[in-house]
Parts: structure tokens; C-alpha cells; sequence
């Protein structure tokens, strides 16, 4: 792939990419884009412009003001880069190859589903650095995707991305997949943005995104993006996450002969290596035990696989790659919604309670479940929570503290959001055919 690259860098034939959202993380994929040869960072989008300069700027291209660029000059040069705060507008002119691939890495559910929807219409590859976005709608994107003869594919250098890379190795290799793992340094569920001012700050992030990461929602999300496209499920609702020193003690923490037939998603609290993830497989063959002990991976028949790190932004290019050169997604949805992630109470709340924020909010807290036991239930997927303007959800009732929250218990305003999720919903019972 690198060679392919390679080759386009020296045929100024570059992979054109836009990227939405100037983040912590956008930043750095924008400056990780503008190093890797072969690809062209073409326009840099958020809705604070400014942050959109700022990210531009440390890439070491010419800035240019997308406000006035006229169309018939949308194309720069290698070297010049355009910033806007409206990237549905570059994306309706993106016709006649001037762009391939946009990266969604914004913080929202619902306008980032209607820039990805507008990029596929308009022929574009879509990278989600965007968990949120990807479970809410990813089947819905990707069956867009597939009618239009493009590719949305999950990042590369998220958990989830890179536990799917180790698990396709894993399964080529002829092992079944146990259990597919994550490593989480700490969690409190009851988390709140006020309380990680001064985390988040440390970290560089907003307050939200950190109390996103800290009360485990963020890790929920990634991990039922990553069950639904393998097929796996939570042993217990939000998994069960027991501490440990070292991944290496995997194979002693869980019970892996309760699983029956089914892969788990699962995670260890505060083991190292910190920021890496873990693969356990099953091999019952005789002659492949005898040479995994030769090879110092143990007796069998389980075996732990690890990669000791995850380096998102930078392994981005390889998703971008990947859709672009072999049109082939580094991670999809499978053909069924096999979790979700649930709403609980992280304190108790009281009827007419606003809801302004529902991932890294105050108010409730994401645990990955199975679709079946609660769909059933009526239980409100987090990301439903999320609202797109002034808006929001009122809680009808009251909700004590770790109560899951149900349909009946909340008034969700319509939205372009929910609009989708129901079309998503359709087309799911449909088998992924629209009707």
C-alpha cells in the first residue's frame, strides 16, 4: 500500500481528502494526513472556524478562506489547504474528482450522519473517527454506501478498528474468537463534565468528551461497534470489566466455558499495558497446541493475543487507504443490530428534568447491551439523547439513580437524528432492502 502511495505522490495523483471536525483528534489527523505520501489535505472543517484555521495552520499549508472560494477555483494547489464552517457546501462541489474520501471525526450524531449521507450521494469514501455517529446510523450509512458503490468504513486507529484488524489475522490463523477486549484505565459511572474541568483541560479535551471517556460511555459505544460488525455479544449488561494488573491475566479472570457458542466483548480496568487491547481465541487442534507452546503462547486451548497500543490519528491514513485504493472497509456493521448502548440514570431525576447533553453528560450514563433483551424492554439507546439545535429531551417521571431509562419516561423532540434511526430501523426488519 505504501508503494501504491508512493507512486501517487510521484504521479500528482494524490488521495484528496476533507477532513469535519478540528478536534483534539481532527487536528492531529489533519497534520497526520499532510505526512503521509500520496494524499492531499484538501479542506478542514468545524463549526468553529476558527479552531478549523487553527488546526489548518499547524499543518504548515496555506490557508485559504472557503467563504471565498469560488467553485471554478475549488481545486488548489498542493500546498493550500481551504477552512470553512460549512462542509456540506465543499461536499455538493466536490463532483469531477476533486475530492475522495471526507473524515468525519466531529463530536455529533445527527449533523455528522447528514455530512456522511451528503458525501456518499456525492460518490466520496467516508472514515468515521466518529464511534458515536457509526453506532447510531452505521447501517444506514453503510447500506447507502454499498447502493452508491463507495465504502464508509470505522477508523483504523480506534480500539475498535484496531480489534477488528486483530481479529480478521486472528480468524485467518483458523483460531475461533473468544473474547474481544479492551483495557480501561479508570471509570465512574457518575462522572460529571463539571467534575473533569480540570481533567479535561489537562488532556486537552472538552469537558463532555472527558466525562465521555471516564464514565465508560465512550467505551460502551466503541465496543458494540465492534460486536456488531463480528457478531459478538456482552456476557452482562455494560460487560462485566474486571480490574487486573496485566492483560496477561485474561485468561484467569473470566469464564470462558459459560460463553457457550457466543464471542464476548469485554474489558479489564486499570491493567497494563494502558491504551492497548486484547484478543482471546479458542484452538482445539492438537498440532497447532504443541507449536503455540514452542512459540511461548501457552497450553491451550486458549490463547491470548495483545497489542499493546492503539495510536488512532495516526493510523488513520490506513483506513483512508484502504476505502480509497482497495475500496474495502477496515470495519462495517454486519447484517443485524446486535447491541446498542443504554441509557441509566447517573442520579436521580425528576419529571420535567432537561436533558442537554446525553454522551459525557450529567444526567445519564451508556452501558452496552444485548438488542434483543432490551428493545424488548423499551429501553432508549444514549445516542437517541443527543439533540441538533434548541431542543431537548424532557424526562416524564421520575428516574432513579442507575434506572434504565424507557421510551415512556421521555419526551424526545423529532429530528433529523431520530428521523434516521427509524428509517434505519426499517430497513433492518426489511433485511436491508429498502421498501
Amino acid at each position: 500500500m505504501l508503494q501504491e502511495l508512493r507512486e501517487r505522490e510521484l504521479e500528482s495523483r494524490p488521495i484528496r481528502v476533507g477532513l469535519i471536525g478540528a478536534g483534539a483528534m481532527g487536528a492531529a489527523i489533519a497534520w497526520q494526513v499532510n505526512r503521509t505520501p500520496g494524499m492531499q489535505l484538501v479542506f478542514v472543517a468545524d463549526i468553529d472556524i476558527s479552531i478549523a484555521r487553527n488546526a489548518a495552520v499547524s499543518t504548515g499549508l496555506q490557508v485559504c478562506d472557503g467563504a471565498v472560494v469560488p467553485q471554478s477555483a475549488w481545486l488548489h494547489e498542493n500546498g493550500e489547504v481551504i477552512v470553512t464552517g460549512d462542509p456540506l457546501g465543499l461536499i455538493k462541489q466536490s463532483g469531477g474528482g476533486q475530492l475522495d474520501v471526507i473524515v468525519e471525526a466531529s463530536n455529533t450524531i445527527g449533523p455528522a450522519a447528514s455530512y456522511c449521507l451528503q458525501a456518499i450521494e456525492s460518490g466520496l469514501h467516508v472514515v468515521l473517527m466518529n464511534a458515536e455517529v457509526d453506532l447510531a446510523l452505521g447501517f444506514l450509512l453503510h447500506h447507502r454506501a454499498k447502493s452508491a458503490g463507495v465504502v464508509v468504513t470505522s477508523d483504523a486507529g480506534d480500539q475498535h478498528g484496531v480489534l477488528r484488524r486483530m481479529i480478521a489475522d486472528i480468524e485467518l490463523w483458523g483460531f475461533d474468537i473468544v473474547q474481544a477486549g479492551n483495557i480501561k484505565g479508570y471509570l465512574d459511572r457518575y462522572a460529571t463534565s463539571h467534575s473533569l474541568t480540570e481533567e479535561a483541560a489537562k488532556r486537552n479535551l472538552s469537558p463532555i468528551q472527558c466525562c465521555a471517556y471516564t464514565d465508560g460511555s465512550k467505551l460502551s459505544i466503541e465496543m458494540a461497534c465492534l460486536a456488531n460488525s463480528v457478531g459478538l455479544l456482552p456476557q452482562v449488561p455494560g460487560m462485566v470489566g474486571p480490574r487486573a494488573r496485566h492483560v496477561s491475566e485474561a485468561l484467569a479472570l473470566f469464564d470462558f466455558g459459560s460463553y457457550g457458542e457466543v464471542g464476548r466483548i469485554d474489558y479489564l480496568l486499570g491493567a497494563e499495558p494502558d491504551g492497548g487491547v486484547y484478543v482471546v481465541a479458542r484452538c482445539d487442534e492438537p498440532l497447532q497446541a504443541r507449536y503455540m507452546s514452542y512459540y511461548k503462547m501457552g497450553d491451550g486451548p486458549y490463547y491470548l493475543f495483545y497489542r499493546p497500543y492503539h495510536l488512532c490519528h495516526v493510523e488513520t491514513p490506513n483506513a483512508i487507504a484502504e476505502a480509497v485504493l482497495r475500496r474495502r472497509a477496515v470495519m462495517h456493521p454486519g447484517c443485524r443490530r446486535l447491541t446498542d448502548v443504554y441509557a441509566h440514570a447517573k442520579r436521580n431525576l425528576e419529571s420535567g428534568s432537561i436533558v442537554r447533553h446525553a454522551i459525557g453528560g450529567d444526567d445519564f450514563y451508556g452501558l452496552v447491551e444485548s438488542c434483543k433483551d432490551a428493545d424488548e424492554k423499551g429501553m432508549v439507546p444514549l445516542a437517541l439523547l443527543e439533540t441538533e439545535d434548541q431542543f431537548f429531551p424532557v424526562i416524564q417521571g421520575t428516574l432513579a439513580r442507575d434506572e434504565a431509562l424507557r421510551f415512556g419516561m421521555v419526551d424526545i423532540p423529532e429530528s433529523f437524528l431520530t428521523r434516521k434511526f427509524k428509517e434505519q430501523s426499517k430497513l433492518l426488519l426489511n433485511g436491508g432492502r429498502d421498501r
